[in-house]
């Protein structure tokens, strides 16, 4: 098969009728499947999706709701294609986009191709102006220069997007996810809708979420097969600087000075617990990691050609 198109919904239970028509016109001559993943939907969702869909159609049923990343990833591990197609199912990603998006990966020789949504349609206070803010400090502390972290319209190789590791909240973070596999990605122009039925799940509540997931992936990006070098670095700077402090206390101490009230003292102290912690959260966390790749049998590497 050619192509699967996973789509995570929740409560679209009006767009399912006018989202298949959509696919069946965009992608009638290319052999694919379609994977729907309700997550946890409350309304008639999945009996619309049953009394719609056509012969090609997969539907996974979660039992209850999960989150936009969990629900991609489930789609994900069921997918046959040799392409792995993500789109959001509210109609504002046009499946129309999906063919061009193919030909330039396979003209480029490419792992991903990202949408890059041209003309958002959302509102400017709630969604437009915190996402730019969002993608402009993922691009700064990671490096991985993707205008539109947001846009969940992507066509991946199916080795690529199986081997992402999505959980948690991290489906904003895929395009970091593919750099760190070491997959070649380029960003193209995609169409945006504005929605026409039910209501938006995502707020400006979910700031502090991304602020908290972007922290994790730094780490991750830059320190998850090596925390020590972080965790000991910080350690030893800090304990030599506490031990510093001390030294010169004692020395002021030997000279005949008092030093029992001094600020100075406690903070000698407390740099050098400090430091130590560091430095002991170091270890625990390489263990942790050598744990994490010898249990499961994970290699810290990925072969892209076997000959």
């Amino acid at each position: 098969m050619k192509l699967s198109v996973v789509i995570p919904v929740m409560n679209e239970a009006e767009s399912i009728r006018p989202l298949f028509d959509a696919l069946s016109g965009a992608l009638g001559g290319i052999d694919h499947e379609i994977v729907l993943v309700d997550d946890g939907s409350t309304d008639g969702t999945v009996a619309e999706i049953r009394r719609l869909a056509p012969p090609h159609c997969r539907l996974v049923v979660l039992n209850k709701n999960y989150g936009q990343t969990t629900a991609m990833a489930a789609g994900i591990d069921q997918a046959a294609g040799e392409l792995i197609a993500t789109m959001d199912g509210d109609l504002q990603n046009d499946p129309a986009d999906i063919p061009m998006m193919i030909r330039h990966l396979e003209q480029m020789g490419l792992d991903v191709v990202a949408g890059r949504r041209a003309g958002r349609k959302d509102g400017m206070i709630l969604r437009k102006i915190p996402s730019r803010i969002a993608n402009a400090l993922i691009r700064n502390l990671t490096n991985v220069h993707i205008r539109d972290y947001g846009c969940t319209l992507k066509v991946f190789r199916k080795e690529v997007a199986k081997n992402l590791g999505l959980y948690g909240e991290l489906h904003r973070f895929i395009p970091v996810l593919v750099q760190l596999y070491g997959a070649r990605m380029e960003e193209v122009d995609v169409r945006h809708h504005a929605r026409k039925f039910g209501k938006s799940k995502y707020g400006i509540g979910r700031t502090m979420k991304v602020m908290s997931d972007l922290l994790f992936m730094v780490f991750f990006q830059k320190w998850g097969q090596k925390p020590m070098h972080l965790f000991g670095t910080l350690g030893f700077v800090t304990f030599f600087i506490g031990l510093a402090i001390n030294l010169y206390l004692l020395a002021v101490k030997i000279l005949g000075q008092e030093i029992g009230g001094r600020p100075l003292l406690t903070l000698g102290v407390i740099m050098t617990f400090i430091g130590i912690q560091l430095i002991t959260t170091g270890f625990i966390a390489e263990f942790i990691m050598r744990t994490y790749y010898e249990s499961q049998n994970k290699k810290p590497y990925i072969i892209k050609q076997d000959r």
